[in-house]
């Protein structure tokens, strides 16, 4: 397998989620399910988050992701999904920095 290919491997979410939970680790994934609008990341984006708030990969960039990080630590916990919605019509878009105009809707599900 070239360097490339290799890298490629160690940064696709899918992958580290597959790995982290091969070591005994709780993980959820946060997938964006719908976009409209700018939107900084598209449809069938993810981000894999583990109970210690690891993540790699990405939904939206910036505080998004914080808020998205801070919501699967909730659903680790309790085992329930969430669909979570960020948009500038939304106040809590300025607040966690989704001011490009868009709306993004992430739905973050326990792993396992």
């Amino acid at each position: 397998m070239s360097d490339l290919v290799q890298r490629d491997h160690a940064r696709d979410p899918l992958m580290i989620a597959e790995e982290w939970m091969r070591a005994g680790r709780d993980v959820a994934i946060a997938t964006v399910v719908e976009t409209w609008g700018s939107a900084p990341r598209p449809v069938g984006s993810h981000l894999v988050i583990d109970t210690e708030g690891n993540f790699e990969g990405s939904v939206s960039g910036g505080c998004v992701e914080g808020a998205v990080v801070a919501e699967a630590a909730d659903v680790l916990a309790e085992g329930k999904p969430r669909m979570l919605e960020f948009g500038v019509a939304d106040e809590t878009a300025w607040e966690v920095g989704l001011s490009c105009g868009g709306r993004i809707r992430v739905f973050v599900e326990r792993l396992g």
